[in-house]
């Protein structure tokens, strides 16, 4: 997420009430999660693991529970809890908006509209495009030309992301959207979330079945086809033409490659190497499971042999 303007880290300090290890004058000029972050960004960390990973990372500023030693060029938020000095400067750059003041909509006098739709704030809508009853548009959705959302789909509801808490869960404020490129086909029942400072996106001609979920921050390239029941989490990179067949699901932070095949009801929880077909749970090249498949079938003559 890109801020209104440059601010100055005293600046930011100043609003969530933190001190600092930098030049009052450092320049932030957005905020991002760990995975969507580029020179100017805020990240935080507050967990020893990912410390390194932070400071190391393309952000310029880290909102960190420790004080540590400072990379050149970069400065440090000092907080207690920088999950939640985190979501006190999303909200506050980016709060929830009325849902009744539909700010900034765009809807392309070629585009047919059913009846019972939502559209929210920062949305717009391509020519030729049919969104089919009971759908939900969240806001800052961007939909390009020529695509179809069926009946009762929500696109850009929060993203799941959670810190848990002595006394729950408490949510990671989501000010990111949806883009949806063109000739792009979502069936029904399907929910496309919402990054939570960055962009989930549908690349162009790819072709959704019914009752599909994407997760946040997720980004699904050109040409690729997933069957019902599909589920993909978080921070997912899915390059072109790939196809996902029926009730596959995929963990998160894992890449797919171009042009992969994953076979029905199997389990993505790595990355899969380009141009092959896999299978099972967690999935593997389907000729080698189909081969650990008849093998496990000769283990009762194997067994009686004994």
């Amino acid at each position: 997420m890109k801020l209104n303007r440059d601010y100055t880290l005293k600046e930011i300090c100043e609003i969530v009430g933190c001190d600092f290890i930098g030049n009052e004058n450092h320049v932030i000029k957005g905020i991002n999660e760990i995975h969507m972050v580029e020179a100017g960004d805020i990240v935080f960390v507050d967990h020893p693991k990912y410390y390194e990973k932070a400071l190391q990372s393309a952000a310029t500023t880290i909102i960190i529970n420790k004080e540590v030693v400072c990379p050149a060029g970069k400065a440090l938020i000092l907080s207690d809890r920088p999950f939640d000095a985190f979501n006190q400067l999303t909200t506050h750059f980016m709060p929830l908006q009325s849902p009744h003041s539909q700010e900034n909509q765009f809807v392309h006098p070629s585009a047919m509209i059913y009846p019972n739709v939502f559209i929210g704030n920062n949305v717009r809508i391509g020519k030729n495009t049919r969104i089919f009853p009971g759908v939900c548009l969240m806001d800052n959705t961007i939909i390009g030309d020529d695509v179809i959302i069926g009946a009762n789909s929500v696109i850009g509801h929060f993203a799941f992301y959670y810190k848990r808490k002595e006394d729950g869960y408490n949510r990671l404020h989501t000010c990111g959207g949806v883009e949806i490129e063109s000739n792009v086909e979502i069936g029904a029942l399907c929910t496309i979330d919402a990054g939570v400072t960055g962009i989930t996106k549908i690349g162009k001609g790819t072709k959704l079945d019914d009752q599909v979920h994407i997760g946040h921050d997720t980004t699904i390239g050109e040409n690729c086809l997933m069957a019902s029941g599909v589920g993909i989490a978080g921070c997912v990179k899915i390059n072109n033409n790939v196809i996902l067949w029926g009730q596959v699901g995929c963990a998160s932070d894992v890449e797919i490659g171009e042009g992969v095949i994953v076979y029905a009801q199997s389990g993505i929880s790595k990355d899969l190497e380009a141009g092959k077909t896999y299978f099972g749970s967690p999935c593997i090249e389907a000729k080698e499971k189909f081969k650990e498949m008849a093998a496990i079938r000769q283990l009762p003559k194997l067994l009686n042999k004994l």
